[in-house]
């Protein structure tokens, strides 16, 4: 090399030998330079596929992720072999790229030695998310976006994500008739924050999209006016404001589904909606315009019936109810084959026939005539095998059980599982709405198990109120526990926070006025005496003290104890049918007077004695929410007697005193009340309720006259104050309390009256733990002091509304307001206008 460098530079200048001398040291020195470089970066060439061993995997380019659980998304392994090029690297980069959480991914070899290779994956993360912010929007709109997008703090921003944000605000303001919404999502980077941005969403609602006409043609059997009424959600713009006239298309759509039922349930089968066009008229209003085809009404001809055994084809078309010559409507078919609760089907269901099927099949048209004929398949008979109780998890099972029509061996019956459900919702310990038997079918073996999914609802009261009685206030505090089980009441465990589970019912309550009045009650039910007959036992004890304020030992003490006791039994009858019951009570009560004279009683010293003897017949039927119910009935009638002691003395008790008169008192007292609920609307929760009562309080002895105890005191809000006497207060809404009971010698003496009720409800929330309706009555009502003044005729009537909440702890409470239309005589004020205050159930 120095040979032909010498010889190349021979006969140059000296300034040009330099030169030529440092391009070949430069030259010379290249060669090594690059050999090198080539040691640090490896080159592999990509021409030629080769095989090679992962050393190490390097993750560069993150901050909040882990590295470790990157490489495991990629799919590559440390000490794997893998093909340069191959497959592995290009799946590895489409994992990665499908979490969609990066802008940019590169895997890239860092090092090589002999077969093996180091690779390191870059990744550049998405922006994350620092704040949202939204504008053109109220408060409760944004707070109602905010909750619909769900956009954390601190998530990564993808198209996904922006695209899918856009599309739920627009779909939010469309279905409040905003169709011209215009969303625009801006992203600006945080400078309190690297790698994040503020994400801020511009809302532009613009004005909402109303309907300004619906137009109809070929519509000639209904109206435009009646068809409109079929379209629930798509309402014409009219004055009527709590109808929306906005546009939304969902619903819109549903409501032409809605046509199309109507036009087949009158008989037209055949109607087609050809055409609808819905187009701007202004910048806010769109008319939509329908072209139908009617075609001709039809009507059921011959219906027939094929594989029935069991029951006769005449029996089937009898419980089918539809006639020859009845508008064809596949709906009601349907119904009355399958749905309805005295549905075809139910004749096969509560004879064990679970696994029957009717289908009805169209085998003739003819004109404006449809023949069906509908194919039973009857199956075998389904015994239940095992019957499952579910989410009972304070009561009892046996307190459920012992209530069920349906037992194991039985066959299955949909009228006693509907019973049974009724039943267990009767007992006022569960959620009537969430009571959901569930058949479990075992069609191999021809079983069916029954499982009854229950939720416990808090059903104990706590009582606390005032009333005014006896010219003084009087203050109440109770309590109710309507689950008790008294055979651990000695169990301190079983005290959380009182011993329950049996479904006893014990009340504790308590009265007082300070040292002038005092009262005390308590009272025990048992639902099962002996726990395997619905036979119930009650028991009450109760003291009443009224005084002059005076302590017992102090002069002058002015007092009236009243001391009773009860004991009454019950029993469930299965004649006429088992919704009847009878219960018996026997009842004493006894009055010890010294020198009292503070309230007007019938004489200042000595004692006065009731015993009576009380026989009800009660037929129930109402429910399945005893707080709201929906149908059913509830009548009873009954009889209060004591024994006649005037007549068995013979005395003369013409010219004795009140003392003597009244030292056993005696009466006879007759009571008829009949309550029931009627569903308006077969799908509706509107219900209509209609209630009638009577009552008469006679005596045997006309030289005594009618007991000046248990009689009835009309009017008001049916809240009971204080009273000596034992009375029955009633309430007739729209007069003041007890302004509708005769007075003699200005003594409340109502000896018969009559009460008519009409009342439409309708809840606001069915919930257990709130309870809340409202309603709107008619009311009519009287007493009178003897039976010969009874005139059903003669009623002071009163109009209003009102509203309930039954809340668990405290009981139904509620307020109405009435107005009485008759005036009362000698009480001018008594009637209008009158706000009344409601607690517990009322008659």
């Amino acid at each position: 090399m120095e040979k032909l460098v010498n010889r190349f530079m021979m006969g140059k200048d000296n300034t040009t030998k330099i030169l030529l001398k440092l391009l070949v040291i430069i030259l010379l020195s290249a060669p090594g330079a690059l050999l090198k470089g080539q040691e640090r970066v490896p080159v592999i060439d990509y021409s030629y596929p080769d095989e090679y061993v992962i050393g190490d995997i390097t993750v560069s380019g993150v901050r909040f992720l882990d590295p470790n659980a990157i490489v495991g998304i990629s799919g590559l392994r440390k000490y794997s072999r893998i093909s340069v090029p191959g497959e592995s690297i290009t799946q590895a980069v489409e994992k990665l790229w499908s979490q969609g959480l990066f802008s940019d991914i590169r895997i890239t070899v860092t090092e090589r030695r002999a077969d093996t290779l180091f690779l390191d994956i870059f990744l550049g993360e998405r922006p994350r998310i620092s704040s949202v912010n939204y504008y053109g929007t109220k408060k409760s709109e944004t707070d109602d976006i905010t909750e619909k997008v769900n956009l954390l703090a601190g998530s990564q921003v993808t198209d996904h994500v922006v695209s899918k944000t856009k599309r739920i605000i627009e779909e939010y303001f469309v279905e409040k008739g905003f169709l011209n919404t215009v969303v625009r999502i801006v992203q600006k980077d945080d400078p309190d924050s690297p790698n994040s941005i503020m994400l801020n969403i511009h809302i532009d609602k613009n004005d909402r999209v109303k309907i300004s006409d619906i137009l109809f043609h070929g519509n000639e059997q209904f109206s435009d006016r009646r068809l409109r009424r079929e379209m629930k959600n798509t309402k014409k713009r009219n004055l009527n404001f709590f109808k929306s006239s906005k546009y939304i298309e969902d619903k819109y759509a549903e409501d032409k589904k809605s046509l199309v039922t109507f036009y087949n349930e009158t008989g037209y089968r055949d109607f087609e909606i050809l055409n609808d066009t819905v187009y701007p008229v202004e910048e806010d209003r769109v008319v939509m315009e329908l072209e139908l085809e009617e075609g001709i009404q039809y009507y059921f001809r011959d219906i027939t019936w094929t594989g029935n055994s069991i029951y006769p084809k005449e029996f089937l078309s009898q419980v089918l109810n539809i006639e020859k010559g009845d508008i064809f409507n596949t709906t009601l078919l349907e119904e009355r084959i399958r749905i309805d609760e005295d549905a075809v089907s139910s004749l096969y269901l509560d004879n064990g026939y679970l696994f029957s099927d009717m289908t009805p099949v169209i085998t003739a048209i003819d004109g404006d005539s449809v023949d069906i004929e509908v194919r039973i398949f009857e199956g075998e008979q389904a015994n239940l095998n095992n019957v499952i109780i579910r989410g009972n998890t304070r009561t009892n099972e046996h307190v459920v059980r012992r209530e069920l029509y349906t037992l194991p061996g039985d066959l299955f019956s949909k009228d006693k599982i509907m019973r049974s459900a009724r039943q267990i919702a009767v007992l006022g310990h569960f959620d009537p709405e969430k009571i959901n038997p569930i058949p479990l079918q075992n069609p191999m073996e021809g079983t069916v198990d029954l499982e009854y999914n229950l939720e416990e609802k808090a059903n104990d009261q706590f009582e606390i109120s005032g009333g005014w009685g006896a010219g003084m206030l009087v203050g109440t505090i109770g309590v109710r526990f309507n689950n008790f089980a008294m055979k651990n009441f000695f169990k301190g465990s079983e005290w959380r926070p009182y011993p329950s589970g049996d479904g006893q019912s014990l009340s504790i309550r308590a009265q007082s006025n300070g040292r002038v009045y005092q009262s005390y009650n308590l009272s025990f039910m048992e639902p099962w005496l002996g726990g395997t007959k619905p036979n119930t036992f009650s028991v009450s004890l109760y003291r009443s003290l009224m005084t002059n304020g005076r302590k017992v030992d102090e002069d002058g003490r002015q007092s009236m104890i009243i001391d009773g006791a009860s004991i009454g039994l019950g029993k469930r009858l299965e004649w006429p049918d088992d919704y009847f019951s009878l219960f018996t009570e026997v009842s004493y009560q006894r009055y010890s007077l010294t020198n009292y004279n503070v309230y007007s009683f019938l004489f200042k010293n000595g004692n006065s004695n009731l015993l009576s003897l009380t026989t009800r017949l009660t037929r129930f039927s109402a429910g399945p929410n005893l707080i709201y119910p929906m149908g059913g009935s509830t009548f009873n009638i009954s009889l209060q007697a004591t024994p006649p002691y005037s007549v068995i003395s013979g005395n003369d008790f013409s010219d004795v005193s009140d003392q003597e008169k009244y030292k056993w008192i005696e009466f006879h007292k007759w009571e008829f009340k009949g309550e029931y609920y009627y569903r308006v609307f077969e799908q509706s929760k509107f219900v209509f309720n209609t209630r009638v009562a009577f009552g008469y309080l006679g005596h045997y002895n006309k030289d005594i006259g009618p007991s000046p105890f248990e009689n009835f005191y009309l009017g008001g809000d049916g809240m009971t104050g204080y009273s000596f006497y034992g009375r029955d207060v009633i309430a007739l809404r729209g007069y003041e309390n007890g302004s509708l009971t005769p007075l003699i010698d200005n003594v409340p003496s109502g000896n018969v009256y009559s009460k008519l009720t009409f009342e439409l409800r309708y809840p606001f929330s069915l919930n257990p733990q709130a309870t809340i309706y409202g309603l709107m009555f008619l009311e009519a009502g009287n007493s009178w002091y003897e039976l010969k003044d009874y005139n059903p005729f003669k009623m002071n009537r009163s109009a209003g509304i009102g509203i309930r909440a039954n809340l668990p702890m405290f009981g139904l409470l509620g307020i109405d307001w009435g107005y009485g239309f008759d005036a009362v005589p000698g009480r001018p004020d008594a009637n209008g206008h009158q706000f009344h205050f409601v607690m517990g159930q009322q008659f």
